[in-house]
């Protein structure tokens, strides 16, 4: 009895499956190089890491570190919970409080003082839009810290603000860290211009954000 040939069955010969599973194998190994490569590359989008240089990132970190101890940086980012201020780095005589979000405590808000722009005058509060500390549940503490404990910190995805490298160079360039360049009459600025501290900054993390020993 001839079999129909609507149910007939056919099969591939069994070199032309190898041919396959060995072509479908390359194609998912490319692919997934690719992907790995390119979400490697997007931790730090636009600044791509070519190569890293342990020796040159912890020279520029060292000088990251001296304007991250100054008093403008150093202020804000105290070991307790009061803000410090001036050049000796006392704490704030309003005897303001970080609170949950950074920003103050109860009615003590820094935007009560802390206008978007400095007061005009000697020794008036310096302003910004973002004035504020870090929030009570990231505080990233400057203070007391050494060059190798602040590094370690900054690196530190779960104590940064969940920050990778990218956010961490465009953190850099925000109005309120630069705001510590332009904080009015009678407070001494950082050690480094800002633009020079941008590039120790950047050679820093695109080096490998090394931290010194």
């Amino acid at each position: 009895m001839k079999r129909s040939a609507s149910k007939a069955h056919y099969f591939l010969p069994v070199k032309t499956i190898v041919v396959v599973t060995v072509i479908l194998s390359v194609i998912v190994f490319l692919t997934t190089s690719a992907f790995k490569e390119k979400n490697s590359a997007a931790d730090v989008a636009g600044y791509k890491i070519f190569s890293t240089d342990s020796t040159e990132s912890v020279r520029a970190f060292l000088q990251v570190y001296k304007v991250l101890m100054s008093p403008r940086c150093m202020n804000c980012h105290p070991a307790g919970e009061q803000p410090l201020q001036g050049d000796d780095s006392h704490v704030h005589t309003a005897l303001a409080q970080r609170g949950k979000d950074g920003k103050g405590l109860y009615a003590g808000k820094c935007s009560n003082c802390h206008q978007p722009e400095n007061t005009p005058g000697l020794h008036t509060p310096p302003g910004n839009p973002k004035w504020s500390m870090p929030p009570a549940n990231m505080k990233m503490v400057f203070q007391g810290r050494t060059a190798r404990q602040l590094a370690l910190q900054i690196m530190d995805y779960n104590k940064n603000g969940h920050k990778n490298k990218n956010q961490l160079l465009e953190h850099a360039r925000d109005t309120l860290v630069k705001a510590a360049w332009n904080m009015g009459e009678g407070r001494t600025p950082p050690p480094l211009a800002y633009d020079a501290f941008l590039n120790v900054w950047d050679t820093w993390i695109k080096k490998g954000g090394y931290a010194p020993k």
